[in-house]
């Protein structure tokens, strides 16, 4: 997949109603701090275009992201650790929820999971949570290089294990520093725009 254009196009916040896309979308969900800004700005083959942050929860709104004119990434809010009250939290949910449920286009959600440990009770609500919208989410295990490789199949079977993932479940390791997997996420959003 060759990035030729990437534009911002649309930020929706709580209050906000939700574009009305044409295009396929994409959407990338995840505990904030789990990499989701770095995975999304390395497929746009940018280096900063999707803020990153030391301090969690910098995504609080979803942004839509134009990519060639052809397709749209969706950066949902992170959840989990944002020092942010819980009525704010829920808020995101619903709007999360109300993404999921509303978007005629979407064709794949990919959660985002540090491989480094156990999912949380948060990851696994979010896997099921997608599933229960109808949708069989594409697990990407974030922050492969911090693990030995020989660390790798068991910490993916341990992912599996506690998600209790449905048969077939796609689980792509990545790394942002070495952009290993990168190539394995963009032919699962190519086999779904074919």
């Amino acid at each position: 997949m060759v990035i030729k254009s990437v534009n911002l196009e649309t930020v929706v916040g709580i209050t906000s109603k939700l574009p009305e896309n044409v295009l396929p979308e994409f959407a990338f969900a995840g505990k904030s701090n789990v990499g989701k800004s770095s995975l999304i700005n390395a497929l746009m083959n940018r280096k900063n275009y999707a803020r990153t942050s030391a301090k969690p929860g910098k995504t609080q709104t979803i942004n839509y992201y134009n990519i060639n004119n052809e397709l749209y990434f969706v950066d949902l809010p992170g959840y989990g650790y944002a020092s942010v009250s819980e009525e704010i939290k829920a808020k995101w949910g619903k709007m999360i929820e109300n993404y999921l449920k509303k978007s005629r286009v979407l064709k794949a959600v990919f959660l985002l999971v540090d491989i480094r440990h156990e999912p949380s009770k948060n990851d696994v609500m979010m896997y099921d949570w997608i599933v229960d919208n109808g949708f069989n989410p594409v697990i990407i295990a974030t922050k492969s290089d911090k693990i030995n490789r020989s660390q790798i199949d068991k910490q993916v079977a341990l992912i599996k294990k506690t998600i209790k993932v449905k048969p077939g479940t796609v689980i792509i390791p990545f790394s942002a520093q070495s952009k290993a997997g990168l190539d394995k996420v963009y032919e699962v959003i190519e086999g779904f725009e074919a």
